[in-house]
């Protein structure tokens, strides 16, 4: 019997003492699968990750050098330009003579960068006192600041600020001098008005900023203005000029100088004479125009109360425009010359015609008064101007279709601007003929019912010292040339409205109405022809004015007087007058115009 523990068993040979593994079935040995945590393992992806990005790095490295390069250095330059505007001065203004006045100066910004000004005189081997410190000690007299007050503006971080604005050019030269690290300047332009506030409401003004705000300055501000330059350049980390860098500088081109008409003194004068008027009889406002009634031009244009374009924001804002084209009234009696004119420009009156003339008149039921109470008179045409007869004028008128009347009043320039040179001014109103209902009819006739400015009423009259042909007025005499020459702007436009025989006729009309003898208008040594005038305002207020020329055969100059805002009723004799014969006075003499000789006409003036 086999035993029990001698059961069959297999019996391995030993080959090295290592059992051989399973097949499986198929002859060929199990291996593993890798591990994650195993060191081969984790060699070969750390050298994956680098490869891949190595390669990365590579391709872009190659784009920005290769590829790329040129569009990077650009987008560098562009990050460290700086570009600086360089202001163009503006323009001159003179008046005719070629007298400055409005003018722009140069001057300067003066800044600093914080950030450099230690660099001063750090590389001296004599200097004791470096960097801040010492720029302070340096820069100080030359802004007449003390040492604190310019090294606390030194000191900081900011890469820019202020030191002083608008420095005189050798304030600037003797900083930059000093050769202050950070220390820069700007070119700015400050604008002065060296007569002041003569010619004020002609000039107009800028403001802080430099741009044009009124008067000739915003209507000739494309010829003044000029245009700007700027310097372009490269800076550094601490924002110093880069001296290998980029740098473009394109220069300013200044603006172009503007003459005027006015004569400066003149100007003056009219100034001073409105604002006597204005005081003496406690208005609110006054206007005086001399004007040049064969060339158009503008002599003066005077203003009261006015202001100083040195400092506006000083004035008021309503005595910041031109009330000779801006304020519009009713002309009263002065409109009667273009009755009269008209008449006999038709051929329906003489200077000789005949009329009875009661103080009060009725017309289609509507009653018509002269200013003051008198008797019948007897007057001829000349008498009814010489008088200023509002019934008389009505009479001359209805000589007249209405329409007639409205083409002549439309033909002497009221009612439409007149084109002067300035900003602001209005047309003033004369109704279409088919509104002239009721009284407008014959108010219209003694210079009611529409409105003027002064400025037109002084061209209209001026018809009649030139001939019959009014000349459309100007203020600017042209543009300064490089040579001194003055080129114009062009001529004028001329209007023939009566004929010359009726312009003739109308000088010794307006001749006769002024007593040299006696009127508070007469001009010493010189025959002068005008018309007062005065109307109402809708306020309740009255404008008072007079209107005029001298020599009255031979005239050049024609002068108005305008005093706005009366209290109470004063004809344009009291209130106007003087001031018309004192500023005719002085513009004969300072436009060098000397008596004819010829006495003063009279006329018969009663039948």
């Amino acid at each position: 019997m086999t035993p029990p523990h001698s059961s069959r068993r297999t019996t391995t040979r030993s080959t090295g003492g290592a059992r051989k593994p399973r097949s499986g079935g198929t002859g060929r040995a199990l291996i593993p699968p890798a591990r994650v945590g195993d060191p081969s393992t984790r060699h070969r992806l750390l050298i994956s990750v680098i490869l891949v990005a190595v390669l990365a790095l590579s391709g872009r490295l190659i784009w920005v050098q290769g590829l790329d390069a040129s569009a990077r250095a650009e987008e560098a330059i562009a990050q460290r330009t700086v570009t600086r505007t360089i202001p163009a001065l503006r323009g001159d203004i003179t008046d005719r003579h070629g007298t400055t006045l409005a003018s722009s100066v140069e001057r300067y910004d003066l800044w600093v960068n914080q950030l450099q000004v230690d660099g001063y005189l750090e590389n001296s081997k004599t200097a004791e006192v470096t960097g801040v410190k010492a720029a302070a000690q340096d820069l100080a007299p030359v802004l007449g600041w003390s040492v604190s007050k310019t090294e606390e503006a030194l000191t900081g971080d900011a890469g820019f600020s202020y030191l002083r604005k608008s420095i005189e050019p050798e304030v600037r030269d003797a900083a930059l001098s000093l050769r202050i690290p950070g220390i820069g300047a700007d070119r700015v332009a400050e604008r002065i008005y060296p007569a002041g506030s003569v010619g004020g409401n002609i000039l107009g003004f800028v403001g802080a900023d430099g741009a044009a705000l009124a008067g000739t300055e915003l209507s000739f501000d494309d010829e003044l203005s000029g245009t700007d330059g700027k310097t372009t350049y490269e800076r550094g980390a601490q924002g110093q000029i880069i001296p290998t860098g980029r740098q473009e500088t394109t220069p300013a081109v200044d603006g172009e100088d503007v003459v005027l008409t006015i004569d400066r003194d003149l100007q003056w004068k009219a100034q001073q004479i409105v604002a006597g008027a204005v005081e003496t009889w406690g208005a609110t406002g006054g206007s005086a125009v001399v004007y040049n009634a064969h060339t158009g031009e503008v002599l003066a244009l005077a203003e009261h109360p006015s202001f100083d374009p040195n400092t506006p924001g000083a004035f008021a804002p309503e005595d910041l425009g031109n009330r000779s084209i801006s304020n519009v009234f009713e002309p009263g009696s002065t409109g009667k010359l273009f009755t009269l004119a008209a008449a006999i420009e038709e051929g329906t009156v003489t200077a000789e015609s005949q009329y009875e003339i009661p103080y009060e008149m009725w017309f289609d039921g509507h009653r018509v008064k002269d200013s003051h109470q008198h008797p019948d008179q007897r007057l001829t045409l000349a008498g009814v101007l010489r008088y200023s007869s509002n019934v008389g004028t009505v009479q001359i008128a209805e000589t007249l279709t209405p329409e007639v009347r409205y083409d002549y009043l439309k033909a002497f320039g009221l009612g439409t601007k007149t084109g002067v040179e300035l900003p602001g001014e209005s047309a003033g109103v004369v109704h279409p003929v088919e509104e002239w209902q009721g009284r407008t009819r014959y108010t219209t006739a003694f210079g009611q019912g529409y409105s003027v400015n002064a400025l037109q009423m002084v061209t209209a009259v001026g018809t009649f010292a030139n001939d019959g042909v009014r000349v459309q007025p100007s203020l600017i005499k042209g543009i300064q040339q490089d040579d001194g020459s003055v080129r114009p702007l062009g001529e004028p436009q001329s209007t023939r409205v009566v004929s010359g025989e009726t312009a003739a006729t109308m000088r010794a009309l307006m001749d006769n109405s002024v007593d040299e003898e006696t009127s508070s208008a007469a001009v010493d040594g010189y025959a002068v022809a005008g018309k007062t005038g005065t109307a109402q305002v809708g306020d309740g207020t009255y404008t008072a004015s007079f209107i005029g020329f001298a020599p009255a055969d031979d005239p050049d100059l024609v002068v108005g007087v305008f005093v706005f805002g009366l209290s109470s009723f004063i004809s344009g004799s009291r209130a106007a007058a003087p001031a018309f014969s004192e500023l005719t006075t002085f513009a004969l003499q300072n436009q060098g115009i000397a008596p004819t000789g010829v006495p003063g006409r009279e006329l018969e003036n009663e039948w």
